[in-house]
């Protein structure tokens, strides 16, 4: 037992997993850079608990007793980083671009978009909250997850795109809260430095790990829950969708096709990051509560802030004063103009500059596991400097597209839903058909070893054909698939719907080709 229990660490030194790096008596020392950088990461590790071993599987022995209370997470963490600017400018980009998709359903039919806001986001965080069910049974990551559904190769590309969205909603989120902050001091501080100090905040705080992460996102969803009421109560009578004529038929449904896919987008992705909070959990616990929790924990606040943007922004049309301010000052002049009294307004613009960092705090930290399962050499790389990289991409995107955030929105957000939707269907196949919904047919201790986990061929060959499924279907303002533009006027969003489809047809099929062939 010991001997294998040895032969294991030698292995995973080998193949860059990050245990047992520092185990002198496993492996000779090692020299060099990156070595002394893993030492340093070590000592950082036994001070302040900064996980250097991120990315390796949390076995059960090494699992404690998670008390009832701290189980709350699994919705707090998600309502943190969801209940926020971000969201709540995405209500604002049929109104901006003059989308009649989004801004018909926010004006014309407000009840209709309540209805379509709330099944759009319940369905893309239940794909998350599937995935989420991975983490306290395998005590992995998901990205190390999804190497038994997606193989050693393949799952490289999931680990990039991984990484792009969540350096994506960083960006977006330091955009926001650097607009928040600017108003709050009436345009003395720049939006870039503003963005430079959300990006620094939440840096720290993903440095320090995972224990840092759940303690601040326990408690900081609260304070949005009480923001976002008060703009529903302060704007809400400005409502008024009296004289917007209504779409009928085909055109109709285009809209709602189209504003389904942008809700949805915004919460499914998260499904490549959701195991990510739960390998601390014992292995018993309820799968149920897990996907519950997160579903509704990322479902709830995100309708919040969604529908308390779109309420503001059609509200614009009976107060062009806020439709002034924000098309000259920009979304946080608007808040500061649309609440009173204003010293209020500017005790709330404060708060919501934090809203910028609970998404960051996630998204950073995610990102950084993710680039250590690029290759095995970015694997050898500290976790701590991988944060520092993330943080540099985010900088860069964040200040490049400070000027253009809906436009940054718009087509960052329509590419999410796509992706996960391939990724939701290879993981469940697999997990469902496959694997038989039991973990015990996963051999976990392979999750670090090509040559026991599946080649990928079935995963591969299933996401290339979705890509072009979902070109298909897509309607955005750059872009309208051949298929999405047969629905209405201007085009119904089926891309995620004929994706599922394709994916599933191509995966399951290929999947029984590839084990009875490989045999893995």
């Amino acid at each position: 037992m010991l001997s294998a229990e040895k032969a294991q660490d030698e292995a995973s030194l080998s193949t860059d997993s990050g245990r047992g790096v520092g185990a002198a008596t496993a492996v000779p020392r090692e020299t060099g850079l990156l070595a002394k950088l893993r030492r340093f990461e070590e000592r950082l590790d036994a001070k302040l608990g900064i996980e250097s071993e991120a990315i390796s599987r949390k076995l059960p022995e090494d699992k404690g007793h998670v008390p009832w209370h701290h189980q709350l997470n699994m919705f707090f963490l998600w309502a943190s980083g969801t209940m926020n600017t971000s969201c709540f400018a995405t209500g604002f980009l049929g109104h901006e671009f003059g989308l009649t998709r989004l801004i018909v359903l926010c004006s014309a039919a407000l009840r209709q978009s309540i209805v379509i806001t709330i099944f759009a986001s319940i369905l893309g965080g239940a794909a998350t909250g599937f995935a989420a069910t991975f983490g306290a049974p395998t005590g992995l990551r998901q990205i190390s997850m999804s190497r038994y559904a997606f193989g050693w190769w393949p799952n490289k590309v999931i680990a990039a795109l991984n990484t792009i969205v969540q350096i994506g909603w960083a960006s977006v989120a330091c955009i926001t809260g650097g607009l928040a902050l600017t108003a709050v001091a009436d345009g003395h501080i720049s939006l870039i430095v503003g963005i430079v100090i959300l990006a620094v905040v939440a840096t720290l705080i993903s440095f320090v790990g995972l224990r840092a992460i759940l303690v601040y996102e326990r408690y900081a969803w609260f304070v949005f829950f009480i923001i976002f009421i008060i703009f529903f109560a302060e704007t809400g009578k400005y409502t008024d969708n009296s004289n917007t004529p209504k779409l009928k038929g085909a055109d109709l449904s285009g809209q709602v096709l189209s504003l389904i896919a942008i809700v949805y987008g915004s919460s499914a992705s998260w499904q490549t990051m959701a195991s990510d909070y739960y390998v601390h959990y014992p292995i018993n616990v309820s799968r149920w509560k897990v996907f519950l929790m997160t579903t509704f924990g990322i479902a709830i606040p995100t309708s919040i802030g969604m529908l308390a943007g779109c309420v503001v922004s059609f509200g614009m049309n009976n107060r062009p004063d806020w439709q002034e301010v924000y098309d000259n000052d920009g979304l946080g002049f608007l808040i500061q103009t649309m609440l009173y009294p204003r010293g209020f307004a500017k005790l709330i613009l404060t708060l919501l500059v934090l809203s910028g960092i609970n998404v960051n705090v996630i998204s950073i930290y995610s990102a950084a596991i993710s680039c250590q399962q690029f290759s095995r050499p970015f694997a050898r790389v500290p976790r701590f400097i991988w944060i520092l990289v993330c943080f540099a991409a985010i900088l860069g995107l964040a200040i490049g597209g400070r000027e253009q955030l809906s436009v940054y929105l718009e087509n960052f957000l329509s590419l999410l839903g796509y992706w996960t939707t391939q990724y939701f269907v290879i993981l469940c196949s697999e997990h469902v058909i496959f694997r038989r919904m039991s973990f015990d047919n996963y051999d976990l201790d392979a999750w670090n070893d090509p040559s026991r986990l599946p080649l990928g061929i079935a995963a591969g060959t299933a996401f290339a054909i979705g890509i072009v499924a979902w070109i298909l279907g897509m309607v955005e303002t750059w872009y309208v698939g051949p298929l999405g533009g047969l629905i209405g006027a201007d085009g119904g969003d089926v891309a995620n719907e004929f994706t599922f489809v394709v994916t599933a047809l191509v995966y399951i099929p290929a999947r029984y080709l590839e084990k009875k062939i490989v045999g893995r």
